[in-house]
């Protein structure tokens, strides 16, 4: 194997990047913040894939550690930066080139494959959804948690949230419901489940076989007799008519007409969440369900560059959560009923050209 250390950072090793054979391996190496992404990470992952495509047969992504794949982009860091004068330019940096990246793995030419062991949050589904081979473990843990820091659920989430079974995408952008091993798989996030121990031994076979069917291969390493049950089953019907709604508010209407005890911890984690977020994300999600993967990163875009502001939520979330750590973010407004629409869609509207996102 052939480790190439990649430029453009003052740290040399937050990536590392092996040749073998015609496969690649991308190794997130950053295990002490759970490998939480950030710029440097995202300047050495997209050129090298970007020089693979094409000729490498697979490319495998995976991370140091067995607590994290990737805990989520380094949100703090673009937060920081708002106290800086360019510090909004700053922020769309980070965003333009970790969608600009999500879009490369959603339309890569060679095979790619994640392993998700570990936390999978955020800029960590990013790096992966959008991939055709997902591997879930025991480990896993699934979130799109981005409305507790008033943000949407970015990195493509508007995508592939909307296209999950009946309203659950809905559900996990709105509440940030975390989902473990095997249910990331029955949810259709991840592709397969293969137990962390022959993570090594699948990864080995991969690289020296000669042969394309990738699937083939992941599915001798799943668990024999392997027929897990789904533990939001039981709810699925709640989730599907109470996330069936014209606005935010129905949705809460609905949970507290519900009443039990499910809709009534739905209600609790959504009133811990930004109200602006849940109302931009909402809309944002019922647009996705209609556009490309590029639209959706495009539309994501506007939003987070709308978000980019020292007296928005995006700001207070952040703080109260990752900064001071007080968890009890000052929303404003404070609920969804002060919520003005237009203000709503005035998040949505177009960048100047030079600020747009291109893809």
């Amino acid at each position: 194997m052939d480790k190439v250390p990649q430029a453009n950072s003052v740290d040399e090793t937050d990536v590392l990047i092996e040749n073998v054979k015609d496969a690649g391996i991308i190794t997130l190496n950053r295990p002490k913040p759970l490998n939480a992404l950030n710029l440097s990470m995202i300047r050495k992952i997209y050129p090298t894939l970007k020089g693979w495509e094409g000729s490498k047969r697979l490319v495998i992504i995976k991370a140091t550690g067995q607590k994290a794949f990737c805990a989520g982009g380094d949100v703090k860091s673009v937060t920081t930066a708002l106290d800086l004068p360019d510090g909004k330019k700053l922020g769309q940096t980070f965003f333009r080139e970790e969608y600009t990246l999500n879009h490369l793995i959603g339309t890569y030419k060679s095979p790619y494959l994640a392993l998700l062991n570990g936390v999978t949050m955020g800029g960590g589904v990013g790096l992966s959804v959008h991939g055709k081979y997902r591997i879930a473990t025991e480990n896993t843990l699934f979130a799109m948690p981005e409305t507790a820091i008033g943000l949407v659920p970015d990195v493509g989430g508007t995508f592939f949230l909307p296209r999950l079974k009946g309203k659950l995408g809905y559900y996990l952008g709105l509440t940030g419901h975390r989902l473990k091993g095997t249910d990331v798989l029955l949810a259709g996030i991840a592709t397969h489940y293969v137990l962390s121990e022959r993570l090594g031994d699948l990864t080995n076979e991969l690289l020296e076989t000669n042969s394309s069917d990738i699937d083939v291969i992941i599915k001798k390493y799943q668990p024999n007799n392997f027929s897990p049950e789904f533990t939001l089953n039981p709810y699925l019907e709640q989730i599907d008519h109470c996330f069936t709604a014209s606005s935010i508010q129905e949705i809460i209407q609905k949970l507290e007409s519900d009443g039990s005890d499910w809709a009534v911890k739905s209600l609790q984690l959504l009133k811990k969440m930004s109200p602006t977020a849940l109302a931009v994300t909402f809309a944002a999600l019922n647009k996705g369900a209609q556009q490309s993967l590029a639209e959706c990163l495009k539309m994501e875009f506007r939003l987070t560059s709308a978000a980019l502001t020292k007296d928005g939520d995006f700001y207070e979330g952040v703080r109260a959560l990752l900064v001071d750590k007080d968890q009890n973010p000052v929303w404003k407004p404070a609920t969804i009923n002060e919520i003005s629409p237009k203000d709503i869609m005035a998040k949505f509207a177009k960048l100047p050209a030079t600020e747009e996102l291109d893809l």
